[in-house]
């Protein structure tokens, strides 16, 4: 089986143990199993996993019956799986069909076509503003995400416009009788500030996920320049490229580098004759100056002319305090929430997540993304689940400080299998063999299709010892053990380590949890 994990963190700090013991340590659990899956237990005998901790838990949601379980409320790095708490509470404070309405106000008064006055773009957090929505309001996502493109190799671009949503609003105000704008376009930002504790920070626009795409392909020939293409094309961006073909077969090696502020890209490096196309990107270091730069350049290709330079800091100081009595020119509708935690879920998009912490900062009308977490504690406490159990820094999984026990996580999915949102958040997790981070895994094993699970990876560099330290891999999701039964589980170890360096190598350790997870499910199935 081969495993495509969406990394929740880089960290050197690891979570060391003596060597486990394959026994249940969970002997005040009701309706415990006596003794691990032998399929189980022969994975996690493994030399590799000498030092390291697995956890494990699976139960029956609606009877309580727990089947196997292992270190069950012992507290685990838990990476991108803590997504499933963050997804969470976002999902239940918006509600699954919240949409996402940006307007663009017209402040100022319009004569012949002309207004005088901003045109203000007030953000509300639209993680994708269009950039991703297919014809039918659903997001589109592929196996390895952009966003990971600089740390997973065979990241791929989904084909959709990334400035659909600035386009859309564009020819909407020329819909409202709007043919020159004599004052500044202005992206109103002050739903929330950018938490610099959150990484990636959110931000209220994000226009193409905060990053330039850049896709470099081989040319004809060894020694030929490689061929670039740069989305989304916005001033006062620029990209150079001297990346070299090399010969089939020789190592290919792409670098970035960037200017201060970011609007200068430079790729250096080679790229293998005959390869595919390979992806990276440049963050956007001020969001607001970039999306009010595309704003006025969709306004040009819409026909609209706008006196201010296209080019210039974000005027902020120029907005109102309010827009009472200011003319709504223009809306973009997202799809519903429920769309961008699937995006979220399945691809592990991480400036998603985040974003999530804001939101539901946002609903208790505060600017400080750091509100957001009384409002997802409150939430964990009403779903039943051990908040104690559950230790939180960001919504993405990334901050180091980020615990939860096998039991918490597993108390979060049983939750959901108690809602009317059940099966609609099952299938937003990846699926065995079938898509996102899971979508290469066990193709042909008897469990796919039959394993809802997010996935999480925290790995850094072990200098002393020159391979690769695993802080954690981990799967928790639904295992399907019948037509329309589901049990929850939690399957995953803390401290493993690479023999080598390749980050390859950490796709073993990803095929064992994945591998724990299938014989999970398998042995339900059977019994």
């Amino acid at each position: 089986m081969a495993v495509l994990l969406a990394v929740g963190a880089v960290v050197t700090s690891l979570v060391q143990s003596a060597p486990s013991s394959p026994t249940t340590h969970d002997h005040g659990a009701p309706h415990l199993h006596p003794s691990l899956d032998p399929g189980v237990e022969t994975i996690m005998r493994k030399p590799e996993y000498r030092h390291a901790q697995w956890g494990l838990f699976q139960q029956n949601p609606q009877t309580g019956e727990v089947t196997q379980s292992q270190h069950a409320d012992q507290f685990f790095i838990p990476g991108s799986a803590a997504k499933l708490f963050g997804v969470s509470g976002t999902w239940h404070t918006l509600g699954g069909d919240h949409r996402f309405v940006t307007p663009v106000h017209a402040v100022g008064k319009v004569r012949n076509g002309t207004l005088d006055g901003d045109l203000d773009l007030v953000a509300q957090g639209d993680l994708s503003l269009g950039g991703r929505t297919r014809k039918d309001g659903t997001l589109d996502f592929t196996a390895i995400d952009h966003t990971h493109a600089n740390d997973i190799p065979g990241a791929t671009l989904t084909p959709q416009n990334p400035l659909a949503g600035l386009d859309q609003l564009a020819r909407q105000v020329r819909a409202a009788g709007i043919r020159r704008v004599h004052g500044d376009v202005i992206i109103d930002a002050r739903l929330f500030r950018p938490d610099p504790a959150l990484d990636p920070a959110p931000t209220p626009l994000i226009v193409n996920d905060n990053v330039i795409d850049l896709l470099t392909s081989p040319g004809s020939r060894a020694g030929a320049p490689a061929a670039l293409s740069v989305r989304p094309k916005v001033a006062p961006y620029r990209v150079t490229s001297t990346v070299r073909t090399v010969a089939a077969g020789e190592p290919t090696d792409i670098h970035v580098t960037t200017s201060a502020d970011g609007t200068r890209i430079r790729l250096s490096g080679t790229i293998a004759e005959g390869s595919a196309p390979v992806l990276r990107v440049s963050r956007v270091k001020d969001p607001q100056a970039f999306g009010r730069t595309a704003m006025i350049e969709a306004l040009k290709r819409a026909g609209v002319e706008v006196r201010g330079n296209a080019v210039g800091p974000n005027p902020a100081g120029r907005l109102p305090a309010s827009y009472r009595g200011a003319r709504v020119v223009a809306r973009y509708t997202s799809p519903p929430y429920a769309e961008y935690a699937k995006l979220v879920l399945k691809v592990s998009h991480n400036l998603g997540a985040n974003l999530g912490i804001c939101l539901m900062a946002t609903r208790v009308r505060s600017a400080d993304c750091e509100d957001g977490f009384p409002v997802l504690a409150a939430f964990l406490n009403g779903a039943r689940v051990d908040g104690r159990a559950v230790q939180l820094a960001d919504g993405r999984g990334g901050n180091p400080a980020n615990r939860a026990t096998p039991r918490a996580v597993a108390q979060i999915l049983t939750y959901w299998q108690h809602t009317p949102d059940a099966r609609r958040f099952r299938e937003s997790l990846p699926v065995l063999g079938i898509d996102g981070t899971l979508a290469d895994s066990c193709r042909d094993c008897p469990s796919r299709g039959k394993v809802f699970a997010k996935t999480g990876t925290v790995a850094g560099g072990d200098a002393l010892n020159e391979r690769l330290a695993v802080g954690a891999e981990t799967m928790a999701g639904y295992l399907e053990t019948g037509k329309g039964t589901y049990e929850v589980f939690f399957a995953g170890v803390n401290g493993a380590a690479t023999s080598h360096t390749d980050a390859h190598d950490v796709l073993h350790i990803a095929n064992d949890v994945a591998g724990v997870a299938a014989l999970l499910q398998q042995s339900r199935t059977a019994g």
